[in-house]
């Protein structure tokens, strides 16, 4: 099936040791390249033949590619404006800024589902230098002949976690190695808090900034285990087979946390971030590209295991890997601004300044900030430096099977918001009522949403 094939191909990429992580920020802000800059090298698009619109999807790497735009335009006099969206408001943006004069020239979708939205806007990609790059053409996103799109990241996310804490509470990674077993350590941590002076997990956060993390990246699980057992790759009608599994992880994630179930809904990603590098927390669920954030701890300290929800043979399970990030050119912008489009693109994935800024960690940026540590895809694609990343590519090495990314068929962003919502009304009062509602989120809310994308 199309999506084994991409797992496979992303499982050979990783242990191959080239791929890199991400990082973490999260306000929305507008940048243009200065245009007084010298000429560009002869493989950039030369000033005065057209300029890139932007819209960047993950806040958390806004500062380096305002960064990069600036470089570009002083390297080549092509100006590039990048305008990030704020954390959950991409497909708002997107909408708003595509119904004007000057809309962005560089857009993206998460998968098949956002592209059914955006495909009339995306340009022919085939052919272009871009995709001579590419490591593998299960990253290519198709509408009919045509490649509507690029995946340009490659991510990895879990439960990372303090090796340092771990071993002071009387265990190590090795101890964990199901649902059961992080249950057994969470609890005893939980039971010892006030003699060991920590937390099992960070907050659960359900704001805008953090709740991403459990009504997407979380969920992904039960979705994952349905699909495998169904042999399916998407569905207009979620069974819930495995929100048993979801309930019961995100019992332990909330019970054995920093804070108070009821008070989730005010804690923030920042909070979390705060309360691992403090040392308040074993484990905090996110990935790769949280390093950055995570990196004071140093990286002897730094583990990462997979979210185990109690599914048999989940021992042999490794982590979530996947993109849900692929870039799509705006046809209907000017030739000229679609050429100097696709040659920023390659520009970033092929120039030494632009593949040190995505797949570089700390000091990667030319001003000396810390870079994407992103894992991309294509033939420039640097060796990582983050050491999560090269956990990650050990748990392939070992034949462990990697989870793979379903959020691309996850009906609509109204529907996360649905399940979130109730996961924060059942972590404040944890009856089956509210849980009741959690399923009639997950579940009627997909079949809902799914027959609403359809017409």
């Amino acid at each position: 099936m199309k999506k084994r094939m991409i797992a496979a191909a992303m499982s050979a990429a990783l242990i191959s040791g080239l791929f890199a992580g991400c990082s973490a920020s999260s306000s929305a802000s507008t940048s243009t390249g200065s245009s007084d800059a010298t000429e560009g090298s002869s493989s950039a698009t030369q000033s005065g033949e057209g300029s890139v619109f932007y819209l960047n999807f993950k806040p958390e790497q806004d500062a380096q590619w305002q960064e990069l735009a600036e470089l570009y335009t002083e390297e080549t006099g092509v100006p590039v404006i990048v305008k990030t969206a704020a954390s959950g408001q991409y497909e708002t943006t997107l909408k708003a800024d595509m119904a004007k004069t000057d809309a962005p020239t560089l857009f993206q979708v998460n998968g098949p589902v956002g592209l059914a939205a955006w495909k009339d806007y995306c340009y022919d990609l085939s052919g272009s230098e871009l995709l001579n790059q590419l490591t593998s053409d299960d990253f290519l996103l198709m509408n009919g002949d045509e490649v509507a799109g690029v995946g340009y990241v490659i991510e990895t996310y879990g439960i990372i976690y303090n090796k340092a804490l771990l071993e002071q509470a009387g265990y190590t990674a090795e101890d964990i190695k199901s649902f059961d077993d992080l249950k057994k350590v969470a609890e005893d941590i939980t039971a010892r808090k006030d003699e060991l002076g920590f937390a099992a997990f960070t907050s659960a956060g359900m704001d805008g900034s953090s709740d991403w993390r459990f009504k997407t990246h979380l969920a992904n699980m039960p979705i994952y285990y349905e699909y495998q057992a169904d042999g399916i790759e998407t569905t207009d009608a979620i069974k819930g087979t495995y929100l048993d599994n979801y309930r019961q992880i995100w019992d332990l994630y909330i019970n054995n946390s920093t804070c108070e179930p009821g008070l989730l809904s005010t804690k923030t990603g920042d909070d979390a971030v705060a309360e691992f590098v403090t040392e308040q927390a074993v484990f905090y669920q996110n990935g790769t590209w949280a390093y950055a954030d995570v990196a004071e701890l140093g990286d002897e300290n730094l583990g990462i295991l997979p979210i185990y929800i109690g599914v048999d043979g989940e021992d042999k399970q490794g982590l979530c890997t996947g993109t849900e990030n692929y870039w799509c050119v705006n046809k209907n912008a000017s030739e000229e601004d679609i050429q100097a489009t696709l040659d920023f693109m390659n520009w970033c994935v092929t120039s030494e300044t632009g593949t040190k800024a995505m797949c570089g960690g700390e000091g990667a940026m030319p001003s000396g900030n810390p870079g994407m540590s992103f894992v991309i895809p294509f033939k420039g694609n640097l060796e990582s430096t983050n050491p999560l990343v090269n956990q990650a590519n050990e748990y392939i090495a070992q034949g462990y099977t990697p989870v793979s990314w379903n959020f691309s068929t996850m009906p609509s962003e109204e529907w996360k918001n649905g399940v979130g919502s109730a996961l924060t009304t059942y972590a404040a009062d944890q009856t089956d009522e509210n849980w009741a509602a959690v399923v009639t989120a997950f579940v009627d809310g997909w079949a809902t949403e799914a027959a609403a994308a359809k017409g």
